[in-house]
């Protein structure tokens, strides 16, 4: 019955996402990891919402799909490969945004990995480095670089997709969950510093998103069963459902709003 609905379920956000005006109107974003999941819905909220977004990915070809069917659909777009724990790629991912658009006022940091599956002290050091690696510490560094750029715009938005897993750790996804963690606490740090310069540092934790990031917690039906019974909502959510919190959090609506996680995850436990 669920997987019926979800298709006229996303048809209607499309159709709500297209009416929700300009409220990004001359914003640029830089989005990680954008052409599949909650990065593609991300890009194209931002877009449909007055953005100009350069999106990215390891693949050249995951790339130039995206935006081709992104300009398709009207959206001002731009893309660039970038793998963000390549020092190298992440300059030129934000030289893209400069070269294109005219300059940076969002970053949204998404990319993430999970190479293993276990209890957090059974994972392997090489498996916990590239975790980190890539979900905690290209987060900063995208930080670091993007920081000069918001603060010639005279301020700016970070916001960093961190998920559930961060405040109750899934057993079987240990590493991950505490790299999660640990960009619940660089929202807090970072919004701390650059408050009173206009730039603003949140934070959105996803539930069980439907993706194909996510497969092994629903391609079966009884890995479906099992995500949906910690679910209050009985549903997963869709990545249209992250990509508007997201946008709100990067707009003028969000403009007293700074060092906040935002939770969307259909009311899993997460905190009082």
């Amino acid at each position: 019955m669920l997987r019926k609905i979800i298709p006229a379920f996303t048809a209607v956000a499309r159709m709500s996402s297209a009416t929700t005006g300009a409220k990004l109107k001359g914003k640029v974003a830089v989005v990680t990891a954008s052409t599949d999941g909650i990065g593609l819905a991300i890009a194209r909220r931002l877009a449909v919402d007055g953005a100009s977004v350069v999106v990215s990915s390891r693949k050249e070809k995951n790339v130039q799909k995206t935006v081709s069917d992104l300009q398709k659909e009207g959206l001002t777009v731009s893309g660039v490969v970038c793998h963000v724990a390549n020092a190298e790629h992440r300059k030129n991912l934000l030289n893209e945004a400069i070269s294109k658009f005219g300059g940076i006022d969002i970053l949204v940091s998404n990319a993430a990995v999970n190479p293993t599956v276990g209890h957090v002290l059974e994972c392997e050091e090489s498996s916990w480095d590239k975790i980190f690696d890539v979900n905690v510490k290209s987060a900063y560094m995208l930080s670091k670089e993007v920081l000069p750029h918001l603060r010639k715009r005279g301020g700016g938005s970070i916001v960093y997709i961190s998920s559930i897993g961060g405040f109750h750790p899934f057993e079987l996804l240990g590493a991950y969950s505490v790299s999660k963690t640990a960009l619940l606490g660089l929202t807090k740090a970072a919004a701390q510093g650059l408050a009173t310069e206009n730039i603003r540092v949140n934070c959105v934790a996803p539930g069980i998103v439907e993706t194909r990031f996510s497969s092994a917690l629903h391609e079966s039906e009884s890995a479906r069963e099992a995500a949906l019974s910690a679910v209050p909502m009985r549903r997963l959510a869709q990545p249209h459902e992250i990509a508007g919190l997201v946008s709100f959090l990067c707009s003028e609506d969000a403009s007293y709003i700074t060092g906040e996680t935002m939770i969307a995850a259909g009311g899993m436990p997460s905190r009082l």
